[in-house]
């Protein structure tokens, strides 16, 4: 056999593996967002309170962008193979727990244990496609794929989830994950290979626990806060978590094996790229969570029809992101990461022109102008992460930039969630903490519900203007920093 038909067998053998990985890639992104939509039947069948439902929604960001840089570093060390074969089976179980879950606090439990498995198959599946393509330009189109059907899961997670809540309970929206995660059980043995670096010491467990709590008891804080206002064990549970997460930092300094590598940030490109998957993601997330509401429930748009429109940025979003490659050879890396944060502002910002009589048009125009931004930021991160170190290290440099997207989903509806939390129980109705809650309640005057809707849409306006303020202040700081000329 010539070195000719053998390299092609090998690249033959690369891109089924490839195909392998990506259904799995598609469901961890997926369940980012396909609540996003659901969350109106979840609160009418469940009931739960304020709190609950911001935990429900991104308890499974945070499990995942908590622990997706140890299991970076796992995989690197003990083998990635080993450990997304572990992460699908943890993956399905959850999926099975959320779909027949009774109680708010039971899908919050099944939740992060879909994010506990969630963790462990972006970095290592991120890992195993680097180590398919050691050609750096079939390398390069293989991580472009990766990184778009990361950004289709995000973007199309919603219209999934709002064709399947039109026929079903809303416990479908995790059963589809069963089959898929089954099939990859079944084909991963066969085409993915086992892959792992020996040049690396254990995992620092005080630094794994110092990431998750900190992190877990900031988030719990804030949350707390918006929902209730603030209380001795609130303000004591978010200053433990800065803490924490301020000794998690100074400790990766100053360990020989640490679980996040501090010095990549040296690199002025790599710490643009990730704060830019970190910014763009906190927009997006509470942009669209906050949307679906304002689409169903203040202009009364069932679920098919509010997935219908986000159909047209869904697909704007998934080309950007196929044609990344293509955009920076014309205008540069450094225009397209400064594009991306631009891009984003302007369309979030274009919310603001909403009512609660209209605002569909606005809704379309406005994911169709960020999601440019959201493409080119999801192809981006992913690319440059992973070549600014070796291949050895991919799994962990991969996770820096998975963890950059899971944390920013997290965190927005955290931070810019709460944030609308906050006003519409500090200018609603008062009868409860969300806008759901206080439609379901029987016999409600006219008025009552206009001063809810326009509550909501208050804090809807309030949560997209500051984060369009963020992105544009961010975009700035990127055109003064970012050298003028940028290796490609």
């Amino acid at each position: 056999m010539t070195d000719t038909t053998l390299s092609q067998s090998a690249d033959r053998r690369a891109w089924l593996s490839l195909m392998a990985v990506l259904p799995l890639v598609l469901l961890v992104a997926m369940d980012g967002s396909i609540l996003y939509l659901a969350m109106p039947h979840v609160t009418s069948s469940l009931r739960p309170t304020a709190d609950q439902a911001l935990w429900i929604l991104d308890i499974y960001g945070f499990v995942v962008g908590s622990l997706l840089i140890a299991f970076g570093n796992i995989g690197d060390r003990y083998g990635r193979l080993r450990l997304i074969m572990v992460g699908a089976v943890v993956f399905g179980a959850g999926s099975l727990c959320a779909a027949y879950a009774q109680t708010p606090l039971g899908l919050i439990a099944a939740r992060a244990l879909m994010g506990l498995g969630g963790a462990t198959l972006l970095p290592s599946g991120l890992a195993i496609v680097s180590a398919l393509f050691p050609d750096p330009r079939l390398r390069a189109r293989a991580i472009g794929i990766f990184a778009a059907t990361f950004a289709a899961g995000f973007a199309i997670g919603p219209l999934i989830g709002g064709m399947l809540l039109r026929h079903f309970e809303w416990g479908v929206v995790f059963l589809i994950n069963v089959p898929v995660v089954l099939a990859f059980l079944v084909a991963a043995p066969i085409l993915l290979g086992e892959v792992r670096s020996t040049t690396y010491g254990q995992i620092d467990l005080p630094s794994l626990a110092l990431s998750f709590i900190g992190i877990l008891l900031f988030t719990w804080s804030l949350k707390t806060a918006a929902a209730e206002g603030f209380s001795m064990p609130q303000s004591l549970a978010g200053a433990i978590g800065i803490v924490a997460v301020a000794l998690f930092l100074r400790r990766q300094m100053r360990i020989d094996y640490p679980l996040l590598d501090l010095s990549l940030f040296r690199d002025r490109i790599f710490s643009i790229a990730i704060l830019t998957g970190l910014l763009s993601l906190v927009v997006w997330s509470a942009a669209s969570y906050l949307a679906g509401i304002y689409l169903q429930s203040v202009l009364g748009f069932d679920v098919f029809t509010t997935a219908l429109l986000t159909l047209p940025g869904a697909v704007v979003l998934t080309a950007t992101c196929v044609g990344t490659a293509r955009i920076v050879e014309r205008i540069g890396r450094r225009s397209a990461l400064i594009a991306t944060y631009l891009l984003i502002s302007a369309g979030v910002l274009l919310l603001l022109l909403t009512s609660t009589e209209a605002g569909a048009a606005i809704f379309i125009a406005s994911t169709v102008v960020a999601g440019i931004g959201y493409g080119l930021s999801f192809s981006l991160v992913a690319e440059v992460a992973v070549s600014a170190v070796s291949a050895e290290r991919a799994g962990a440099a991969g996770s820096i930039a998975e963890t950059s997207n899971e944390l920013g989903n997290a965190l927005g509806i955290t931070l810019l969630g709460s944030l609308s939390a906050l006003t519409f129980r500090l200018l609603g109705p008062g009868i409860a903490g969300t806008l759901d809650e206080t439609l379901d309640h029987p016999g409600l005057a006219p008025d009552v519900i206009a001063q809810a809707n326009q509550a909501f849409l208050t804090g809807l306006h309030i949560a997209v203007g500051t984060g369009g303020l963020m992105m544009l202040v961010a975009g700035i700081i990127a055109w003064l920093w970012l050298p003028k000329r940028l290796p490609e």
